[in-house]
């Protein structure tokens, strides 16, 4: 019925992946975007919470909701930003930074596992085509 659905069959795989990267990044005590989330605030310390949200392709409100967790967690800081006081800077803590290299590896290890799993020019490819399938969307 809904073997030609893009929807259908790009959730049912988003949920399957999502069990993965809640398999990988449990040890964190943190869900798939959070894991994501955090990912980015470490590659750069000091990101516009905008920015993040750009950078993942999600809403503001999304992203607030995200750093609402891991500031709770004690992963990450928010600082108003002296140029516009509705935006603020994220930056990792020092708990953060302990887990960056574990956290890393974790993902590293999982985007591995399905690279061999279902070889890497199906995953580059399927990477690619989403991308290009949401650019058109946007």
């Amino acid at each position: 019925m809904f073997d030609h659905c893009i929807y259908f069959n790009t959730t049912a795989l988003a949920r399957q992946l999502d069990r993965t990267w809640t398999t990988a990044f449990a040890p964190f005590d943190l869900t798939p975007p959070q894991g994501f989330m955090l990912r980015a605030v470490l590659a750069k310390p000091g990101l516009l919470q905008s920015e993040l949200a750009d950078k993942l392709k999600i809403a503001r409100a999304t992203a607030t909701r995200g750093l609402d967790g891991l500031e709770a967690k004690g992963l990450i800081a928010r600082n108003k930003t002296t140029r516009d006081k509705r935006e603020s800077t994220i930056t990792p803590t020092v708990e953060a930074l302990a887990i960056e290299v574990a956290l890393n590896a974790a993902s590293r290890a999982t985007t591995a596992r399905l690279t061999e799993l279902f070889g890497e020019t199906v995953v580059a490819g399927f990477v690619e085509q989403a991308k290009a399938i949401a650019s058109k969307l946007e």
